[in-house]
């Protein structure tokens, strides 16, 4: 069993850790098993000095996932002192991360962490003399306020095995005898000078001095995929599973069994993308195939299309078409699509070899004696059945001659285990349901425990990558292949994607789809991504907007929806071209215009357009009826009201200035009916505000009509998953506002279902499904206005 609280403070007290460090790790049961492990590995139960501890505590919380082939060897070398740094330890690591194999040379090994190699105080001294001189000046001039940083680097680069510490005390006592006393002014914080207006040329020098001074991106930042091994580096130790009884099972593939897998692969990384089709996928989705399918294309490999079909009952044929349609929209392409039924029947085989390994039994226990019991963590009264018994009832359950719900195959794992998901978990049970791929040959379906594993091993998978909330799944994961003595893929989990203002489970997704709290799996305010196309989102924007966000095992953290909204307007940006719409019309009769003149203007599709280019302009109407919107006149002009009111001029965007001269109210006296203006035909006034506009294309005639519909946030809250029952009491109820009766520029009314628009003044939009002939329906997909860097994060 694993050490109570008490025990496992004495324990890391022992090695030297202070009492807050030790509090802190406790309260991190990953950490603590992992810490525990080392200093058991390492034979120090009985205590060590604080700099061995120090190490050591570095190994179990920023190295355990890695180098675990050459944990003994790390060990002792930190045990007897001869790694005693951090920079060594660092090396060492790197050292092992590069050499996979068990048989590396030892000289090269202490070569590259610098084993044997002495730094004397003196050595030190010199090296920090040095760096002094050569800095002398700069110090002098910026005092307390020079980057030390820098300094102590300067001498780490000259003697990269000198300890730390007393180098940084060497730094401080020469910044000392060098400048003396701290004075008043240097706790000042330096004060801004008031600079005179530079020159064109002066600020061009400085913008280029910034951009040469840009530190340049890391390589992580440049391929996101870097973080990941090579298929041939998998013989490596990247797991280890606890058991209560004190053992330890290290997970790794034998040289024999992975020099198979790589015949079969030639060598390639080999990924999956696994979802159950049980529902529409969401942005999160997204991320897993940017990791999935991106790792395989940046490698040259393969990556599946596999869909998870081991519930019958929860998936449906519209779920796989949706799947496979947008994958591909996404911009990926499968290398084979497959279904984890494609395997029934080897699953089946591996199922009965388990058991007669002695590995799995048949239980009869049902669904709340199962939970009773792992949560008291007893044996099932059935686990140690004979295995002839086990082998005949798991028979009889194929052939369904036992009633659902009486049995299930039961993995023999470790029902004491600190780990929830090595009780014992089911990996076959009972469903007299047809399956929609298999058909109804069978009644027995494997669980995702059960097959998740062993079809990545059938499939030759060298990455299987997920989110972190399966990393405690990885002890079973690979407990499963171990027993079966089946080929192991490097398992590796990464945060799952969190957007403020929605819900991402498919839980919740299917009950306000189901419940009609929404318009379908697309409606256009879910981030679902048939929700974010239907709203006119691009997959570019939704890649770019992944691939910001990383590849990292961060704790997933909120990511504020303002950030995707960014890179989906930098995308509409070069993509959508310019038009006008008027969403609550207001007529205004320009009453020095002839009632029969119609003038025909330009207008930018693109506001770079280039005045020789045709195709980056078109023809708007100027007639004397126009519209513009409600929004953008007031009775009572103010200072900083840049709209129309009487009296007042404003530019009417690509065509002339207009000046109000009358209000016409309705019989109610407070309902505006009408405005009247005069346009400046010769431009020489030069109002400051421009206003979007549609106009009459001929005497009488209404510009065309659009319904327009503006989405806003689904959910009031930033994390209404927090609210626990009460989600459903945060929906925003004006998250979807209908304009029905909008007027368009002409060029609008041959626009197909999906074409995308910068609407000037109000936003991008696109053309919905729901279109007729002679009613065009357009989505907001998001307004001009970018939040992102101004509290978006």
């Amino acid at each position: 069993m694993a050490p109570n609280v008490d025990e496992s403070v004495k324990l890391f007290l022992s090695i030297g850790l202070d009492e807050k460090t030790a509090a802190t790790t406790i309260n991190n049961p990953k950490v603590t098993a992992n810490l525990t492990a080392v200093i058991h590995e390492a034979g120090v139960t009985d205590g060590c000095d604080r700099t061995t501890g120090n190490l050591l505590y570095t190994v179990a919380t920023k190295h355990h996932s890695n180098l675990l082939l050459h944990r003994p060897t790390l060990f002792d070398y930190i045990v007897s002192s001869k790694i005693k740094t951090p920079a060594q330890l660092d090396a060492a690591v790197s050292f092992f991360d590069n050499h996979a194999a068990e048989d590396f040379k030892l000289n090269e090994f202490e070569e590259a962490c610098g084993v044997g190699v002495e730094v004397s105080a003196e050595d030190i001294e010199k090296a920090a003399e040095k760096v002094f001189e050569e800095n002398r000046s700069a110090i002098v001039e910026q005092r307390y306020r020079t980057n030390v940083g820098q300094l102590l680097g300067h001498v780490r680069k000259s003697l990269p095995w000198a300890d730390p510490k007393i180098v940084k005390d060497v730094i401080d006592r020469k910044m000392y005898e060098l400048l003396g006393e701290r004075t008043a002014a240097d706790n000042e914080k330096p004060t801004k000078k008031k600079e005179k207006k530079e020159k064109p040329a002066a600020k061009a020098e400085e913008k280029k001095a910034a951009v040469e001074a840009t530190p340049e991106p890391s390589e992580e930042e440049l391929n996101p995929y870097s973080i990941f091994p090579q298929p041939e580096q998998n013989l490596m130790v990247h797991t280890e599973v606890f058991y209560s009884d004190g053992s330890v099972l290290k997970c790794n593939n034998k040289k024999e069994v992975l020099d198979k897998h790589l015949k079969v692969t030639g060598g390639k990384v080999y990924t999956r993308f696994p979802p159950e089709p049980n529902g529409y996928l969401h942005i999160g989705h997204a991320k897993a195939m940017f990791v999935d399918f991106g790792l395989a294309k940046e490698r040259g490999g393969c990556c599946y299309l596999r869909y998870d079909d081991t519930n019958p009952e929860a998936e449906k044929k519209e779920y796989i078409n949706h799947i496979e349609e947008i994958v591909n929209w996404m911009g990926w392409e499968p290398f084979k699509i497959t279904y984890t039924s494609d395997y029934f029947q080897e699953l089946y085989d591996l199922a009965v070899e388990l058991i007669r390994r002695g590995h799995a039994y048949v239980d009869h226990q049902n669904a709340e004696e199962i939970k009773e019991y792992r949560e008291k963590k007893m044996n099932s009264p059935w686990r140690d059945r004979p295995i002839e018994e086990s082998l005949r009832l798991f028979d009889e359950m194929r052939r369904g001659m036992i009633e659902e719900g009486k049995a299930t195959l039961r993995m023999k794992q470790d029902m004491q285990n600190d780990n929830c998901n090595m009780y014992d978990l089911i990996a076959y049970r009972i469903k007299f349901t047809p399956h929609p791929h298999a058909g109804d040959k069978w009644c027995i379906y494997p669980s995702y425990d059960f097959a998740h594993c062993t079809v990545d091993s059938l499939e030759n998978i060298t990455h299987s990558l997920c989110t972190l909330e399966f990393e405690t799944r990885r002890a079973s994961y690979y407990w499963l292949l171990h027993s079966l003595d089946l080929y192991m893929p490097y398992v590796w989990e990464y945060s799952r994607l969190n957007i403020t203002n929605t819900v991402m489970s498919k839980r919740k997704l299917n009950y306000i789809v189901t419940n009609n709290h929404v318009d379908g799996w697309d409606d256009p305010r879910l981030l679902t991504l048939a929700g974010l196309r239907r709203r006119g989102v691009t997959p570019t924007a939704i890649n770019a907007f992944v691939r910001g966000m990383g590849i990292t095992r961060s704790d997933g953290s909120m990511i504020h929806v303002s950030r995707l909204e960014h890179h989906i307007r930098e995308e509409l940006n070069k993509t959508a071209p310019r038009t006008m719409v008027v969403l609550n019309p207001l007529k205004v009769v320009i009453t020095n215009l002839e009632s029969d003149k119609v003038m025909e203007l330009d207008a930018k599709r693109w506001p770079d357009a280039q005045n020789d280019d045709p195709s980056a302009f078109y023809k708007v109407p100027f007639s004397r009826v126009v519209y513009i919107d409600q929004s953008d006149f007031r009775m009572k002009d103010s200072k900083d009201y840049y709209g129309l009111a009487p009296g007042k001029s404003v530019l009417l965007r690509y065509g002339f200035p207009i000046k109000c001269t009358n209000v016409v109210f309705a019989d109610d006296n407070e309902t505006i009916r009408e405005i009247h203006a005069e346009y400046d035909p010769e431009k020489k006034t030069k109002p400051k505000g421009v206003l979007h506009w549609v106009a009459e294309s001929s005497p009488g005639k209404e510009p065309i009509k659009v319904e327009v519909r503006l989405f806003e946030k689904l959910f009031n809250s930033e994390n209404p998953a927090e609210l626990n029952d009460d989600w459903l009491t945060d929906i925003n109820p004006n998250s979807k506002v209908v304009v029905s009766d909008a007027y368009a520029v002409s060029i609008l009314k041959d626009a197909a279902v999906g074409d995308k628009f910068q609407f000037e003044r109000l936003g991008y939009f696109a053309v919905d499904k729901d279109s007729e002939p002679g009613k065009l329906v357009f989505n907001r997909t998001v307004t001009l206005r970018d939040s992102y860097g101004k509290g978006g994060k």
